[in-house]
C-alpha cells in the first residue's frame, strides 16, 4: 500500500468534496485525514488529503484519473507520495531565532523536509547555515535594487527547484509582483509572545 497527498485549490462551489472523495473510493483508496478551507474574500476553495492506496493504483493512474474532475472544476492539483520531501527555501535577515528553530527541527528529524538553500540580506548566519551542510546566498537588497534583487532570488528558486519559501523573519517587503509570481509558495513565520512582544505598529 502506498500513502499519497493531494492538495487541490479552486473556486467555491458545491460538489468538489464529493467529487474528489468518490473519484478515490472508486480506485480503491482510503482516506485517512482531510482538511479544506473556503476563503470567503477570494471566493477560492483549497483542500488537503492524505490517503492510502489500497488497491496499489500508482501515482500516474491516479494523476490520470484526476484530469475531469480537474477540468471540471478548474482545480489546480497536486499529487505526491507522503513520503517525498518538500524542497524548501528559507529567507532570514539579521535574527536568527525562527531559523534557528527551523534547523534544529529539521536536524533532529522533526520537519520532514528538504531544506534546499537559505538567502539572506546579510552575512550574519552565514557559518551558522554553511556548518549545516546548506547553501547560503547573500542577496543584498535597497530600494534602488529591489527588483534585480528579487531577480537573483527567483535565479536561486529555479536553480535548487525551491516548492516553497519560508520567511523566517526576513525583514524586507516582498514586490506584488513577486507575491503573485509566487502565489500560494510563500508562507511568513515569526515567533510572538503575545502581548509582551507586539512589533512596531500592532
Amino acid at each position: 500500500m502506498q500513502n499519497f497527498v493531494l492538495t487541490v485549490s479552486c473556486k467555491s462551489t458545491r460538489g468538489v468534496v464529493a467529487a474528489l472523495s468518490g473519484y478515490l473510493a472508486e480506485q480503491g483508496c482510503n482516506i485517512a485525514d482531510s482538511s479544506q478551507f473556503d476563503d470567503l474574500d477570494t471566493g477560492k476553495f483549497f483542500m488537503r488529503t492524505s490517503f492510502i492506496s489500497e488497491e496499489r493504483v500508482g501515482l500516474a493512474a491516479l494523476e490520470e484519473g484526476l484530469k475531469p474532475i480537474a477540468s471540471r472544476f478548474e482545480m489546480e492539483t497536486a499529487l505526491h507520495e507522503q513520503s517525498e520531501r518538500m524542497k524548501v527555501l528559507l529567507m532570514v535577515s539579521r535574527f536568527g531565532h525562527c531559523l534557528n528553530d527551523l534547523l534544529y527541527r529539521w536536524k533532529i528529524g522533526a520537519l520532514p523536509i528538504d531544506i534546499v538553500g537559505v538567502v539572506s540580506n546579510h552575512f550574519d548566519y552565514q557559518k551558522v547555515v554553511v556548518n549545516h551542510d546548506i547553501p547560503f546566498h547573500c542577496i543584498k537588497v535597497t530600494k534602488e535594487n529591489k527588483p534585480k534583487a528579487e531577480a537573483q532570488l527567483m535565479d536561486v528558486v529555479e536553480q535548487t527547484g525551491a516548492e516553497l519559501i519560508v520567511l523566517a523573519r526576513y525583514m524586507q517587503v516582498l514586490s506584488d509582483a513577486l507575491c503573485k509570481k509566487m502565489s500560494g509558495k510563500i508562507i511568513n513565520i515569526h515567533h510572538s509572545f503575545l502581548p509582551s512582544f507586539k512589533g512596531a505598529n500592532p
